[in-house]
């Protein structure tokens, strides 16, 4: 009679076998059983690998190839070209390792290093990088050319610093004469180019300026709405830099004396970042600024925005309503889309229809249908909201109100039974009804067609690793109008500057905010065309809050200093 360990033996079933990658090709419909078969007869000819021969034959690309292992082995595929590697990584797996298994460390964090390889079956390279790292290792896939050509992008030549980076591409500067296109396409150009966006990335910058002058090339990040200090470069990088921003944005490097408009994405981790490029000839050659839309820090929460409790069970109420206008107001930087962003994600619902119009999208909303303004095809905000409306929507999202037709059309959509979302360019919520009105819509319809008015600007919050308690000057309270009693109860703080915020006290931003609520007797001086000073004393008396004084509660809270407060508002 047979044993257990001998009946177990017996009955278990036999590994399956590891398809081929022919097969997956064939299963994923990438290529057909018939060029299949060619290629493998090719094969007996040649002793070549599959994969090479279909690319070769123009079957399949390396990419899809690449892409479908990622597929079989349940990884992530990403295109190196347009990634930025973090050099923490680099640091961590040895120049010699990364050749032998042609793998490169992609991302680190404290526990797990995130390696991209062409053979995502190679457990071999993956327990290697392991043992040697002490870290859980992630894989994604990547095409074997793009592995590479990383390899030689990052490890040729050391240089982990910016300061490193700056030198070697000097050098290579230095090293002959070599043409404008072939030195922003060298190893050390493209490290510095993608050093300097995963800074601006990593400090949480909204802007980078890369600034010529007459005898250096500066490069400055804007942080928390203030223009930060980056490296200054030899003038003689200025050209190859400059031509390594142009080719990524697909702009024409040889004209250099008209402004250009382009576009860059690449990818930070899992994080898509789109950067919006703009260049401006001035007399020391091209000014270059890019606008950073990190997508993972646009759309939040509400309760994330800084409203203070009164002013989010005002702005909860006006979203909430089936028919009308919501505007939010401020300056251009102030947050507006993304106030805008995140109350539509806490409406979103597959019970209605949400249709919005935007220049440019700057983050895709799941099942909202989103529009871009096309303005040289003829498809302005105005031309969009008369086709939206054709399209039996709940909620609609109108980017600007730039013009007296957007608006008229918009108050018709509200007043007709729709939920509309927009903004406008006021320095507070009194100030929008006289702006329609001055942009010729009735007063009448203007007042009926409103919900509520959002004035909100953005303010520099305390740095959380530096701050203390602190007592502002006399003359600081002075101008705040504050009661000795407020100032006894407050909890004053200020940072003092550290490594973290920059040696500013100074990290992050919280909203400031009035919610302007339409009430019969805002109606009423809007129909007598009041100014915005006599709407805001009213509004004010109905229990408004206005910006300074939110801004004011939230540095006796020790939010932000009560510098700041007065500053922002």
């Amino acid at each position: 009679m047979p044993d257990a360990l001998t009946a177990a033996t017996a009955t278990a079933a036999p590994p399956p076998r590891r398809k081929l990658l022919g097969e997956r090709l064939v299963e994923q419909g990438l290529v057909s059983q018939d060029q299949l078969e060619l290629a493998l007869r090719e094969q007996k000819r040649t002793g070549e690998r599959i994969g090479e021969i279909l690319i070769s034959l123009g079957f399949v690309t390396q990419e899809l190839i690449s892409s479908a292992l990622a597929s079989e082995a349940g990884v992530g595929f990403v295109q190196l070209d347009n990634y930025l590697v973090e050099p923490k990584a680099i640091q961590r797996v040895p120049e010699a390792m990364a050749r032998r298994y042609r793998i490169i460390p992609i991302a680190v964090d404290a526990h797990r290093l995130t390696v991209a390889m062409a053979n995502v079956f190679d457990v071999i390279a993956i327990d290697e990088v392991q043992r040697a790292t002490g870290l859980a290792v992630d894989v994604v896939s990547s095409t074997e050319g793009s592995v590479l050509a990383a390899i030689e992008r990052y490890y040729a030549g050391g240089g982990r610093t910016l300061e490193e980076i700056i030198q070697k591409s000097m050098r290579q500067v230095e090293a002959g004469r070599v043409s404008e296109a072939d030195l922003a396409a060298g190893a050390p150009i493209v490290r510095l180019v993608d050093q300097l966006f995963l800074t601006a990335v990593q400090e949480g910058a909204t802007d980078i300026h890369f600034e010529p002058e007459e005898r250096v090339f500066r490069v400055r990040f804007r942080v928390d709405g203030t223009l930060r200090p980056g490296p200054s470069m030899p003038k003689e990088l200025q050209p190859a830099v400059t031509a390594r921003v142009k080719i990524l944005a697909a702009l024409d490097i040889s004209e250099t004396r008209l402004p250009q408009d382009g576009k860059i994405n690449f990818f930070v981790g899992k994080r898509k970042v789109d950067l919006r490029v703009s260049t401006l000839v001035t007399v020391h050659g091209e000014n270059i600024v890019l606008r950073v839309l990190d997508k993972s820090r646009i759309v939040i929460g509400l309760e994330q925005l800084g409203f203070s409790e009164e002013n989010f069970t005002r702005f909860m109420r006006a979203i909430q309503s089936r028919h009308g206008i919501v505007l939010v107001c401020g300056p251009t930087g102030s947050g507006k889309t993304t106030t805008l962003y995140s109350a539509l994600s806490y409406i979103n619902s597959l019970d209605q229809s949400i249709i919005t119009l935007e220049d440019p999208v700057e983050y895709e909303l799941p099942v909202i249908r989103q529009c871009q303004i096309n303005v040289k095809a003829g498809f302005t905000f105005a031309s969009g909201l008369r086709s939206v409306l054709r399209h039996d929507p709940d909620v609609i999202l109108v980017g600007e109100m730039r013009d007296a037709e957007t608006a008229e059309l918009a108050i018709r959509a509200a007043l007709t039974g729709h939920l509309v979302f927009s903004t406008l360019h006021t320095n507070d919520a009194a100030g929008a009804i006289p702006r329609l009105v001055n942009m010729g819509q009735e007063p009448f319809l203007v007042s009926s067609s409103l919900r509520a008015i959002a004035g909100q600007t953005l303010m520099r919050t305390n740095c959380q690793a530096c701050r203390k308690p602190y007592l502002p000057p006399d003359d600081v309270l002075e101008r705040a109008g504050l009661s000795a009693e407020r100032v006894a109860q407050a909890t004053f703080l200020k940072g003092e500057g550290c490594e973290q915020c920059g040696k500013t006290g100074l990290r992050g931003r919280t909203g400031v905010h009035e919610i302007l609520e339409i009430s019969p007797e805002v109606t009423r001086l809007a129909m007598k065309r009041a100014n915005s000073a006599d709407i805001q004393a009213v509004a004010m008396q109905e229990g408004m809050i206005p910006m300074r004084e939110d801004a004011i509660r939230k540095a006796l809270r020790g939010t932000t200093t009560l510098e700041e407060a007065l500053t922002s508002t």
